[in-house]
């Protein structure tokens, strides 16, 4: 039997230690709620609570969507608690101000194996805005951070 939707994106999911994860989520009907500082904002430090439980390598904070790299350093939580943790956070924030649903539900993850190029993938995620034609350089978004720049 096939599994669609959300089902679909759980399956065969693990969190690994030390193992590196491309985490990608998406605001509910892909709407640019990060056009609002303070909301991307919110959300950084949301994710930034956390950190005792991975080592961000970078992220990006799209209008309507986040692309977070980081490696899970401790088998305290899995990659699913920690990403619920954040958008948990981030609605309770949300809701104070705006009516509706921020997040769509489930996330999209990727374990990036010894042979891919994290630095090439790191570029890749923080020059999604520019891709997106959102800023003309790299360092012109506010909303990302990486260690290796």
């Amino acid at each position: 039997m096939k599994t669609y939707g959300y089902s679909a994106l759980r399956k065969g999911r693990v969190s690994l230690l030390n193992h590196i994860y491309h985490i990608s989520f998406f605001t509910q009907q892909r709407r640019p709620f990060f056009h609002d500082l303070f909301i991307a904002r919110y959300l950084i430090n949301a994710m930034q609570r956390q950190s005792k439980y991975y080592q961000t390598i970078c992220f990006v904070v799209m209008p309507d969507h986040v692309h977070w790299l980081f490696q899970l350093t401790t088998t305290e939580v899995t990659i699913s608690e920690i990403i619920r943790r954040t958008k948990t956070s981030t609605s309770k924030y949300f809701k104070k101000n705006y009516s509706g649903r921020l997040w769509q539900e489930g996330f999209y993850d990727r374990a990036l194996r010894k042979e891919d190029d994290i630095v090439k993938i790191a570029r890749y995620i923080i020059a999604n805005p520019v891709r997106a034609k959102l800023v003309s350089k790299v360092g012109m978004n506010s909303h990302w951070d990486a260690i290796f720049f």
